[in-house]
């Protein structure tokens, strides 16, 4: 049996234009599912599915985003609570018994005494030895340029 090339050939003159309207979509891009045989297949997703998903995304980058602002909160809180220690370890020093004017740059030694006054020293509490004059070392300390206390330990 001879295939015949002429057996494939369409008869346009046979062809219904109202009826191919009918079975043809105006704008084929739009339709929710594919139009010709190689057309991409579409299939419905679970929405719900979805949008959890998107939800546990936005979620996870949510949290870490929180942790790092919360790190950064801490590195700011210590920094205020050591200026806040620098405050009044300052304080006290300026209000502290001083036999002698400091100078910028040197290291001292804050005790308190038994009675509550302060002291301000150049003798370190391991340097005192037996004759320990001093109920409590609270700081010590290095005078700066601007005349704030660094404290050492």
């Amino acid at each position: 049996m001879e295939h015949n090339p002429k057996d494939n050939e369409i008869d346009v003159s046979q062809i219904d234009l109202e009826k191919m309207k009918e079975k043809t979509a105006e704008n084929p891009s739009l339709l929710p599912y594919a139009h010709t045989v190689g057309g991409a297949v579409i299939k419905p997703e679970d929405e719900g599915k979805i949008k959890g998903q998107a939800i546990q995304a936005m979620q996870e980058q949510t949290t870490i985003q929180m942790k790092q602002l919360y790190d950064q909160m801490q590195v700011l809180v210590e920094q205020a609570q050591n200026i806040n220690r620098r405050i009044d370890i300052s304080n006290r020093i300026y209000v502290a018994e001083l036999r002698f004017s400091p100078i910028i740059g040197r290291t001292y030694y804050l005790y308190e005494r038994e009675n509550g006054e302060d002291v301000l020293s150049l003798i370190a509490p391991n340097e005192w030895g037996r004759s320990k004059k001093y109920q409590k070392h609270l700081a010590t300390v290095k005078l700066l340029a601007d005349h704030t206390w660094e404290i050492l330990d």
